[in-house]
């Protein structure tokens, strides 16, 4: 068996660095217990559970064991993949008995040993549908689909794809507004260097940063619905196979950004956030994706360079308001303290390393066109 160019292992690491974000977040007030950290495995069972405990724990471990048994279903090597499954597993299992034993030390936290049993069946399960969908043909179907599809070399986009709808999850401060990081930064650094002479050498703005207008917030939203189509443009071998990219890139946004609203503020107000500005934005992004359908790939990925630049220059010289400070705290306390750790540092990331990839990308010279057979 030859080994096979997949996406599973890059979105495997990055997702288990995830994991780990969320498992230890906010990683401050670390003491010890005086009891060694896997005492938890023989405590007992906890009286009180909920539905919404159990899901999570084995919703959240469910994708890393598919993408763990995939890596190895794809990996080439015929010893890994049968036992494609039980490795798997075992990986997701020592990782979630490190979270825990970590978490012993953490005061916010407690390690449990349910939590154990049902993140290792979370992995399980997932492990187990990636052998499935692969005996059934799924995967090779998949890896034909995306040679028609895509370029040869177009893993890092595809990561980077599947990376974004979750990074929406977290509130942006503008729809599809990622990467909003200036202001928290110079915060982070003043609180760093305070009391020391080096907090007078940071450069001082001489007026405030003043709230985007609706015509800067409509040009943002227009860039950041633009931006993921220019993304998958920039792999993508016809115009014909872009529209439909294009359709489901729009429909992903839209969809995540209102399930986003939904958890912060409510089902009711799923469709706040779609105000004149907004609405006007999104239909300039999609009629502008569609005339640049046509462009060749290395024309897409420079005005996505170029739309990254403006987008992000926009949104930091926006302050982050008092509403959407308020709105963080239905995420950094409660319930979605683990979707809180999972998704905050995508959104402010992902934009910097889009821009990062696609500088590394122009910076290449194109390979010729291979189609598939």
């Amino acid at each position: 068996m030859t080994a096979q160019k997949t996406s599973a292992w890059p979105l495997s690491l990055v997702y288990v660095a995830l994991v780990v974000y969320a498992s230890l977040y906010p990683f401050s007030d670390w003491r010890n217990q005086g009891i060694v950290p896997w005492a938890f495995l023989t405590a007992p069972l906890p009286k009180y559970w909920t539905g919404f405990d159990v899901a999570i724990n084995v919703a959240g471990y469910g994708p890393l064991g598919f993408l763990l048994a995939l890596s190895a279903l794809r990996g080439g090597s015929r010893w890994r993949s049968a036992w494609a499954v039980t490795l798997a597993t075992l990986a997701a299992a020592l990782l979630s008995l490190s979270m825990e034993m970590l978490q012993s030390y953490l005061p916010t936290r407690v390690a449990s040993n349910v939590d154990f049993g049902l993140n290792t069946l979370g992995a399980w399960l997932g492990a187990a549908t990636a052998w499935s969908l692969e005996k059934l043909g799924a995967i090779d179907h998949w890896s034909r689909f995306r040679e028609r599809w895509f370029v040869a070399d177009a893993h890092g986009a595809l990561v980077l794809l599947a990376l974004w709808p979750v990074a929406l999850l977290f509130p942006a401060p503008v729809p599809l507004g990622l990467g909003q990081v200036l202001e928290r930064l110079e915060a982070a650094v003043a609180e760093a260097l305070a009391d020391t002479p080096f907090l007078a050498w940071l450069p001082m703005r001489e007026v405030e940063l003043q709230p985007l207008i609706p015509g800067a917030e409509l040009l943002c939203v227009m860039l950041g619905a633009l931006i993921p189509c220019l993304l998958g443009f920039c792999v993508m071998r016809s115009a014909r196979r872009r529209a439909a990219f294009l359709v489901v890139m729009m429909a992903a946004g839209i969809g995540v950004s209102a399930l986003s609203a939904a958890l912060s503020w409510g089902p009711s107000h799923a469709w706040a956030w779609l105000s004149l500005p907004v609405r006007v934005g999104l239909v300039a992004g999609l009629v502008l994706a569609v005339l640049l359908m046509p462009l060749p790939r290395r024309g897409c990925a420079a005005l996505l360079l170029l739309a990254l630049t403006v987008h992000l220059g926009l949104l930091n010289q926006a302050p982050t308001s008092a509403y959407f400070a308020q709105t963080l705290q239905t995420w950094e306390q409660g319930r979605f303290i683990r979707f809180h750790g999972l998704v905050q540092w995508l959104g402010w990331l992902w934009p910097y390393v889009t821009l990062v990839y696609v500088l590394v990308r122009l910076s290449r010279a194109e390979p010729k066109p291979k189609m598939p057979s």
